[in-house]
């Protein structure tokens, strides 16, 4: 593309570029008109004639009027006015460095696409997605300063990952940060594009990467209950329903049960994928794809689907998909049933691990940090607690997110930033709350095996085994003794001569109490006369 400079009407020169026109970029505001010695401004020139800023400010101005920027500060205006009506959080959109890496994929795949059908020069689509480029490896994140809650259906967002990206490209061209009149964050970086098909299709994406790595260390945390379930595999205990004694099992079979339902779980989760692989970018404002070329939609999310390594396509009602947050909420309720069932786990640890001397005390969780400020050597089972309340944190936010849903009217959902922020932290949380129960817990639980000894072999529950060969009367008759008396079953049978030693004992070998059968196999049962 060719150049030339022109008086910029503040005493400074401005590159113009000639070969831009409308037919290829419908909103000229790269160029300056020039007439007798003197550099009028074009429409959309929001450098000119603006007084002098502040010392270590750039002054930029919008629809609103003019803002003071810091002069370092690759975000402008919109940004500026986003920090000033919503300082609500504390807490910026970088915390999700995903969800920015997403909004990146979205400008950079969109600068492609629109070089691609003609609607930006491929010098203006090079800058934006070197710009892109950067952001995406992980540069420029503390730049992204918007608070996750925020209104406006996301408009400050969008515009933050705009400005951001615009002064980048333009600093990258040889440009100062500010001159809009040769690269603009809305008529060039946010071309063919509005806020209400980039964003969402940026939360799905972020949804996509925040998934992966839960899925991760979900795959992790379910191979560690694997591990302790061969190690505890011949550990006879005494099972429990409703709180009460009930038939034995070994603990090596919990601690599987544990690892099965956790594999259930990522099963849920990984089809949810599927919630996530349709978006509306392309849709423009509200689904009828105003301003963006025919072609665009599919060129862009070709392009995104090569920058993101995701299955993305084309929702099939563009209208529908701009105003339904359905598979947000979907999503949402998936992610719940996974901290719930993650939450029955960690309660299960806390029961069983209870004590040590006054409680179950079958498992010993590694002692992570002293108890108590004021009783000496009392060590608390942190590590399924922190679990809990992340489990409670994601039901609460998955209520947050279903009024969030239902929230929205007619042709747009407006609140789709709390439902982004409250879906990354949930995932966030569980992702982290997942490691630290596998590497600070799990890992290094160990078995009270004298302790289950003894509870199994004063359980009255084992006498169940024995009700094909005694009857149910004589086996409830012998409970009832052994529960007053405190006496060994297998004792109270032999000498009741309802069977022999030998039988009894066979009959009450860990495999055939636990469902695990011997490899000489199952005894025959006999008929009660």
């Amino acid at each position: 593309m060719s150049h030339k400079l022109v008086p910029d009407g503040n005493g400074a020169s401005v590159h113009t570029t000639p070969s831009m026109s409308a037919d290829t970029e419908t909103m000229n505001t790269d160029v300056t008109i020039e007439t007798t010695g003197t550099a009028i401004p074009a429409t959309g020139d929001l450098g000119a004639d603006i007084p002098a800023a502040t010392p270590g400010f750039r002054i930029e101005r919008d629809s609103l009027g003019r803002v003071e920027v810091p002069a370092d500060a690759y975000w402008g205006v919109h940004t500026k006015r986003a920090l000033e009506n919503f300082p609500i959080a504390k807490r910026p959109i970088s915390v999700y460095p995903d969800f920015v890496v997403a909004l990146a994929s979205v400008k950079q795949a969109c600068a492609r696409a629109n070089a691609e059908v003609g609607a930006l020069s491929q010098e203006r689509a090079d800058w934006i997605d070197a710009a892109c480029q950067e952001i995406i490896e992980g540069r420029h994140h503390d730049q992204f300063v918007v608070g996750v809650m925020q209104g406006g259906a996301g408009t400050s967002t969008n515009m933050n990952a705009n400005e951001v990206i615009c002064n980048l490209a333009l600093e990258n061209a040889g440009y100062g940060r500010g001159r809009y009149d040769i690269l603009s964050p809305i008529d060039h970086v946010n071309r063919s594009q509005s806020t209400n098909d980039t964003y969402p299709t940026a939360i799905k994406i972020a949804l996509a990467f925040f998934l992966k790595h839960l899925l991760r260390e979900l795959k992790a945390l379910q191979g560690s209950f694997s591990v302790k379930a061969d190690e505890f595999e011949q550990i006879l205990k005494v099972g429990r329903t409703q709180m009460q004694d009930a038939v034995p099992m070994t603990l090596g079979q919990e601690f599987h049960g544990f690892a099965t339902t956790l594999g259930e779980d990522y099963d849920r989760l990984t089809e949810t994928i599927w919630l996530l692989a349709e978006v509306n970018l392309g849709a423009t404002a509200i689904g009828t794809g105003i301003t963006a070329d025919p072609g665009y939609a599919a060129a862009a999310i070709r392009h995104l689907n090569r920058i993101t390594g995701l299955n993305l396509e084309a929702a099939p009602d563009l209208i529908e998909s701009t105003s339904d947050a359905g598979s947000f909420m979907s999503f949402s309720g998936n992610l719940k049933r996974s901290a719930i069932k993650l939450s029955k786990i960690c309660n299960d640890l806390r029961l069983l691990s209870s004590g040590p001397q006054a409680g179950f005390g079958e498992i010993n969780l590694p002692p992570r940090q002293a108890g108590s400020s004021i009783m000496p050597g009392k060590v608390n089972p942190v590590i399924p607690e922190v679990v809990n309340q992340v489990a409670f944190a994601v039901a609460g936010a998955d209520v947050t997110v279903t009024m969030a849903a239902e929230g929205g009217q007619l042709q747009l959902n407006a609140f789709e930033p709390v439902i982004a922020h409250y879906l990354f932290q949930s995932l966030t949380w569980m992702t982290q709350a997942m490691w630290t129960l596998r590497v600070n817990c799990i890992d290094g639980i160990t078995a009270n095996e004298d302790r289950l000894a003894a509870m199994v072999g004063s359980s009255v529950g084992v006498i169940t085994a024995l009700i094909p060969h005694i009857g149910y009367a004589a086996a409830a008759a012998l409970a009832q003794t052994a529960l007053l008396t405190g006496r060994n079953v297998a004792d109270l049978v032999v000498e009741a001569n309802l069977m022999t030693r030998e039988d009894v004992m066979r009959e009450l070998e860990p495999a055939r109490l636990s469902g695990m059968l011997p490899d000489t196999g199952t005894s025959s049962i006999p008929i009660i006369e």
